[in-house]
Order: structure tokens, then sequence, then C-alpha cells
């Protein structure tokens, strides 16, 4: 989670949109659940996303219409379809050399 996003998912007001959505819709994976094979999703993920510039609007922040159910998985691909992450570096010596952080 972003910094500047904490004060807004740890609100009463998001806890209890979260939480509304994903029961409207069984909390099943919009994306991949069918009747033969549910998939349960955790996440009320934001079509629209989040920005530090947005998330002050409910429009877009609270709104059902911008919401998703999303198992992991599909969240998963849509967040981080593209990217790469590199977990390991080589030193000329071939010994394990340390990655700077990624930002969050």
């Amino acid at each position: 989670m972003k910094q500047w996003a904490e004060w807004f998912y740890n609100s009463d007001a998001w806890v209890a949109t979260r939480e509304a959505y994903l029961q409207s819709v069984g909390y099943m994976c919009e994306r991949c659940a069918t009747r033969s094979d549910p998939v349960m999703a955790k996440i009320a993920h934001h079509k629209t996303y989040l920005t530090s510039d947005n998330i002050h609007d409910a429009n877009i922040s609270l709104a059902w219409a911008n919401l998703e159910a999303l198992c992991q998985d599909c969240h998963n691909r849509e967040h981080h379809a593209t990217e790469r992450v590199q977990r390991y570096k080589f030193g000329k010596g071939g010994d394990l050399l340390p990655l700077p952080p990624v930002d969050g």
C-alpha cells in the first residue's frame, strides 16, 4: 500500500464500502469465478486506480461503479502483469549482491 493512501484504506468509510461491495457479489471474483469453479474474491479493486490526486473524490474512491471484486491472482495480474522484479544480482566474482529497496 502506498504511504499516501494508508489513511484511506484504514478509514471506516473504505472498510464499510469494501465489505458491502464484496458481500454484494457473494465474495466471488468477477473475472475468473464461474458456477463450476467459484473463486473467492478478497480484494475490492479500483478500476480507475487511486492516485494522490483522486483519492479524496468519493465518486472514484468509494463508488461501487468503480469497484471490481478480484481474487489475489487476478489482482496480481492486473497490477503486475508487465512488471519484472529483479530478485537477485551477482558481482564480478560471482558473489550475491544486495539490491536497492523497491519503492512502493
